[in-house]
């Protein structure tokens, strides 16, 4: 299948000059959708992950049915104040700024082995951060998994340690 073709292009969103990937076409097509968490979950099979964790919003949308398929949990990251137990945060930098991402202490056990799961790749600075969380609380990431890459945005490059695999890549905007 091609998954290119499932993703709707929408220009000059969120401001004008970006080109935005709309992934509510993908996930609207049940087939499509069902072959890309198949596809994920393939992928993800022969690292022998012990949990899936996806950032908000949208890597609950792909990571929960992910971890589902491999017979393992989730865990949300989240941004702050959204996690309800005690949890364990971190400040990254932004282009204009900076963010910080929370997961429940708990949540990741020293040695576990972690696939991270989210819907895109782009500067690559929340799965940064999101591997950073994970490496703090003892977690061992074993893969990344997307399903778009905006390679020309060089995300891979402070990744560079870490298996990450995408379904669909973008070259240019």
């Amino acid at each position: 299948m091609n998954l290119e073709k499932k993703i709707r292009n929408i220009q000059d969103f969120p401001k004008p000059g970006i080109g935005f990937k709309d992934i509510t076409t993908l996930i609207g097509d049940g087939e499509a959708f069902k072959y890309t968490i198949d596809k994920m979950v393939n992928d993800i099979k022969a690292y022998d992950v012990d949990i899936v964790v996806g950032p908000e919003a949208r890597g609950f949308i792909f990571g929960t049915p992910v971890a589902y398929g491999l017979g393992v949990g989730f865990v949300p990251i989240r941004k702050p104040g959204k996690l309800p137990s005690e949890v364990e945060s971190y400040e990254y930098d932004l282009e204009y700024g900076t963010d910080i991402l929370e997961i429940h202490k708990d949540a990741i056990k020293p040695g576990m082995k972690v696939a991270i799961v989210d819907d895109l790749l782009a500067t690559g600075g929340t799965t940064k951060a999101a591997t950073e969380l994970i490496e703090k609380l003892g977690g061992e990431v074993v893969i990344l998994e997307f399903v778009i890459e905006l390679e020309f945005l060089n995300g891979r490059e402070k990744l560079q340690q870490y298996n990450v695999n995408s379904l669909v890549s973008y070259s240019a905007e």
